[in-house]
């Protein structure tokens, strides 16, 4: 990186965009993914140069980046590209809270602006501090946590830890510190035999389908489907390892968990 702090950055993954416009360093932003949609005014002011796992190299070669924020090994060919064409990229690999967190210091320290990023990620840890204090004491819902469906993937660290700050207890813990999807794919007996009170189900950019969930063979029996207690929570709230996770995915967890 030629220039600190980066006066022109490519942001890859959604995570990256809110953060630097809560920090209020959105003018450096000057290429975004086509699945930024936090802040909303983000589609309308950031030309999109990506999607998850590709991305239009000509073109962000084209806006001279200073610096290009990538995510997780789903982007490193991308990364290559770029590193190759001579270009600066940092590429976080946040699967937990705590790596939400540093992220946001992270882009904070990248940018100048860490007395702001420490204000916002500490603002976040006494809220999440909060939410996991009045769940205290309280009886806890056994939550599966549906990512996809076909198979079915149950969820990633950081949903997994929020559905405990909420109140409720993940049936697939040990499922959730592993960072690739395949090796989060479960049976519909293991769900059916964990029993769960409450599915939250996000199918990672496609409408969940209730009804589609509660007509698999033998799930009529499992408490969640028979009191109706399956919720969608829309990707981008809680798929996305960012700030958008740790209020607003969150807040509907919370919902979720009281629900029915």
């Amino acid at each position: 990186m030629r220039r600190f702090p980066p006066e022109r950055i490519v942001c890859l993954t959604e995570e990256t965009v809110e953060t630097l416009y809560l920090l209020g360093e959105q003018d450096r932003i000057v290429g975004v993914s086509g699945y930024a949609v936090r802040p909303p005014q983000v589609r309308r002011e950031k030309p999109r140069v990506s999607a998850f796992t590709s991305a239009d190299i000509s073109k962000i070669l084209a806006l001279a980046p200073d610096l290009v924020l990538a995510f997780s090994d789903m982007q490193a060919g991308i990364v290559a590209d770029l590193a190759r064409a001579g270009v600066a990229v940092h590429l976080f690999n946040q699967r937990d809270v705590a790596g939400i967190l540093a992220m946001i210091r992270t882009v904070g320290a990248l940018v100048d602006a860490r007395d702001r990023a420490e204000a916002l990620a500490r603002g976040y840890e006494e809220r999440l501090a909060t939410v996991a204090g009045q769940s205290h004491g309280r009886r806890r819902p056994r939550v599966y946590f549906e990512e996809w469906d076909e198979p079915l993937i149950s969820g990633i660290g950081w949903v997994s830890e929020l559905v405990r700050i909420a109140g409720g207890d993940d049936v697939f813990p040990e499922l959730a510190r592993q960072p690739a999807a395949k090796d989060r794919i479960v049976t519909p007996e293991a769900v059916l035999a964990a029993r769960p009170e409450v599915i939250l189900a996000s199918w990672c950019g496609k409408k969940v389908v209730p009804s589609r969930i509660a007509s698999r063979p033998g799930w009529s029996s499992m408490p969640a489907v028979a009191e109706g207690r399956i919720v969608e929570i829309k990707s981008p709230l809680i798929l996305q390892p960012g700030p958008a996770a740790l209020t607003d995915g969150l807040d509907a967890i919370l919902r979720g968990l009281t629900s029915g």
